[in-house]
């Protein structure tokens, strides 16, 4: 059975199921119609972030900005349709725009064999390149919906990002960690350096939200926080 175009995390705030709740794209829409969308999932899935746009009643037209959380082929492979449909560049942190500009995956994880076939495959094209508006940097605040903090973790890629949407305590956590079938890290492999993204993760416990959202899998309603922070627990003692 196929996704919906969109389901509703909470007021002005909606998730794109890109690939079922596999590949998630986000929307924050402002009281005044602007938009902002994160992430545009691999590269069949641009059209998807477009129709979205009018599952919610909005256009193209009136998207404001574009973010991505890193420069993965499975978050930025639709990005190159999303900017020429809004006319709008990409904010991404700064660490992983250059990847972003040349539509390539950051280093893998070389202590991993998989890291190491990933990069020799890779040859430097793994997506469309990407325009790019803006740099981000750790802790900035984007006027987008009542407040968007751009919290860096690192690891998953350099500039790896998640975001916290603080006026409806609304958790991205982009890739730093998944919610498929349960809480997990990951794939190591694809990480640039995995033991930096379990590390840069425990930022996510400290931080102040009512509902968690992940790129890779669906929302976290109920006590998401606690949950969080006992993955995070766990893992340390693991």
């Amino acid at each position: 059975m196929a996704s919906a175009p969109v389901v509703p995390l909470v007021p002005g705030v909606w998730r794109i199921p890109l690939v079922r709740d596999f590949v998630n794209g986000f929307i924050l829409r402002d009281d005044d119609g602007q938009v902002t969308l994160v992430d545009m999932g691999l590269k069949p899935s641009g059209p998807k972030v477009i129709a979205a746009l009018a599952a919610i009643g909005s256009a193209p037209s009136e998207v404001t900005r574009l973010v991505l959380t890193h420069a993965h082929p499975d978050h930025a492979g639709g990005a190159a349709h999303v900017a020429a449909a809004t006319g709008r560049g990409f904010d991404i942190h700064a660490d992983d725009a250059a990847y972003a500009r040349a539509g390539m995956s950051p280093p893998r994880d070389r202590s991993f064999l998989l890291g190491r076939i990933f990069d020799r495959l890779s040859r430097g094209h793994d997506f469309t390149p990407v325009p790019v508006e803006r740099e981000l940097a750790d802790g900035e605040l984007l006027p987008v919906a009542g407040g968007l903090r751009v919290v860096h973790t690192p690891g998953h890629s350099p500039g790896h990002i998640s975001l916290l949407h603080e006026q409806t305590r609304l958790l991205i956590t982009g890739d730093a960690i998944f919610n498929v079938r349960r809480l997990r890290w990951p794939i190591r492999a694809f990480c640039t350096d995995f033991a930096m993204t379990k590390r840069t993760a425990a930022v996510l416990g400290e931080l102040d939200y009512d509902l968690a959202a992940f790129t890779h899998g669906p929302e976290l309603r109920d006590h998401p926080r606690e949950a969080i922070r006992g993955f995070l627990a766990r893992e340390r003692l693991g």
